[in-house]
């Protein structure tokens, strides 16, 4: 009887300390599975939103860069699949506002009276990279990169001024055996918010221009031939000699296109570059609070004039709150994460002060009653 009892003690006492260490490891997992990068799951609801692909369509001018960005999004934690049409900053605002796509991409901030076309609430500005506008050209037997000013740009635009070994071209670029060579324009032929920079740039110094033709994504052309998008400008310029236009700087430098160095503000001839984009964009004096602006022409030895932003566009008040909520953390996630590939594709990273003004639009971003970003 004595070992019996012995025996059932110590079943019991096993029995009891097996329980015990499988209640201990139960909890442990439990801990572990809500410290997961997957979140916890409660009845909070999910840590991500269960849209999984999005649209956009406008800016030629980014492309290279968000073809990137979009490409490592969906790697990302409530990564989605983005597809963007390269279509041009005036088609992409068009679908927009027909609610064609998610958002938009424009280097030309949207007019009020566009503004007011809308049908579902506010549209805000988010800066999402700045770039360069580079003046392409093609012309044989010069190696070095030609000298233009503003006022000289302008008067190739309105077709005053003819050849490359003009008089005005030739002062600027002493030493340069320039061809006596009929000059051949191209610009967009499509609205385009690389257009409006440039036509901005030209109607800020040169008084002609701005009288002549003015600025906008799309304008009445004195002269040249067209070409669709930033790449059709490329192409156009490349096979054309004595052909002239302007691209995104990552164009000329994907199709070895000539450029120039164009004087600024403080009479330097500046090339376009990330650095002198990026020097631009740090003398900007004042932003106004819809992010909605050009700083052409900015000051400084290093600026380089001919700079600008690309915005994504987006409504204010998202009818979907789910795509709202994917709306906004692909947006969030670009303005942050997804800075890391602009400068080695030759845009400037965000500043953090352009980033802090980003967090707060896309912050005010409404999905129902709550906010659409939730952290």
């Amino acid at each position: 009887m004595a070992f019996e009892s012995i025996g059932h003690t110590r079943q019991r006492y096993l029995l009891n300390h097996f329980i015990t260490a499988a209640v201990l490891a139960l909890m442990v997992l439990l801990t572990a599975c809500g410290n997961g990068s997957s979140g916890p799951t409660t009845t909070s609801g999910p840590s991500c939103p269960s849209t999984k692909s999005l649209t956009g369509a406008g800016s030629t001018f980014i492309n290279p860069l968000f073809s990137k960005m979009f490409a490592e999004y969906p790697k990302a934690k409530c990564g989605a699949n983005v597809n963007y049409q390269s279509i041009g900053s005036g088609a992409g605002i068009n679908d927009l506002l027909k609610g064609i796509v998610d958002f938009g991409a424009t280097d030309a901030p949207m007019s009020d009276t566009q503004l007011a076309q809308s049908t579902k609430g506010p549209i805000i500005h988010i800066p999402v990279t700045i770039g360069a506008v580079a003046i392409s050209y093609n012309l044989s037997g010069v190696s070095d990169h030609l000298k233009l000013s503003g006022p000289i740009i302008a008067s190739i635009f309105l077709g005053a001024l003819k050849f490359w070994d003009d008089p005005q071209i030739k002062a600027l670029n002493s030493g340069v055996n320039l061809p006596h060579q009929s000059i051949t324009v191209v610009h967009r032929s499509d609205g385009s918010g690389t257009t409006g920079i440039f036509t901005q740039y030209l109607a800020t110094v040169s008084p002609e221009w701005k009288s002549k033709v003015g600025a906008g994504t799309t304008v009445n052309w004195p002269t040249g031939v067209g070409g669709k998008g930033n790449a059709g400008v490329a192409a156009q310029v490349k096979s054309t000699a004595g052909a002239i236009g302007y691209n995104e700087l990552a164009y000329v430098l994907s199709n070895n296109i000539q450029y120039a160095a164009v004087q600024n503000a403080n009479g330097k001839a500046v090339l376009p570059s990330v650095d002198s984009a990026k020097t631009a964009a740090e003398n900007i004096s004042t932003i106004p609070p819809d992010l909605r602006f050009y700083f052409v022409n900015a000051p400084g030895d290093g600026s380089y004039p001919i700079t600008g932003f690309t915005w994504a566009i987006v409504y204010q008040k998202q009818t979907n709150a789910d795509k709202g909520w994917a709306v906004a953390d692909m947006l969030w996630w670009v303005t942050h994460d997804g800075q890391q590939y602009a400068a080695p594709l030759n845009y400037v990273p965000l500043s953090g002060s352009i980033v802090s003004k980003d967090e707060a639009q896309i912050k005010s971003m409404t999905c129902g009653s709550g906010a659409c970003y939730k952290g």
